[in-house]
């Protein structure tokens, strides 16, 4: 099992009922696959970069979780297929991004906290 992180970028129409059914339909399959969710983070409404499919705002969602690496191109497959998706992105997260993602989670300050706040 590997630590994987996806973020999603979702059209903007969405209602929150949609949003939601969106982000537990993912869930789903990823447990449904043998994976197992580390954390969720919604991000919400955000602008984007440059405009997709003439939207210039997406709603974020960043997904943490553990699972086999043949699961990630059928994610990839059902990512494509969703009309719904604007982009999409899974990264693999080596044992320092784990380590990170999980002092962020807790609340300790990194030395990127750090150095923001001097």
């Amino acid at each position: 099992m590997q630590n994987y992180e996806m973020m999603v970028i979702f059209t903007p129409v969405l209602s929150e009922e949609d949003f939601k059914a969106a982000q537990k339909k993912y869930v789903d399959f990823i447990k449904a696959n043998g994976g197992d969710i580390v954390n969720e983070n919604p991000w919400g409404l955000k602008s984007l970069a440059y405009p997709i499919q003439k939207k210039t705002t997406g709603i974020y969602w960043v997904l943490e979780y553990l699972a086999p690496s043949d699961i990630n191109e059928k994610l990839k497959i059902q990512l494509l297929r969703d009309e719904q998706v604007l982009r999409h992105m899974v990264i693999k997260l080596d044992k320092y991004a784990v380590e990170y993602n999980a002092r962020k989670r807790s609340g300790v300050k990194t030395a990127v906290d750090k150095a923001v706040e001097a």
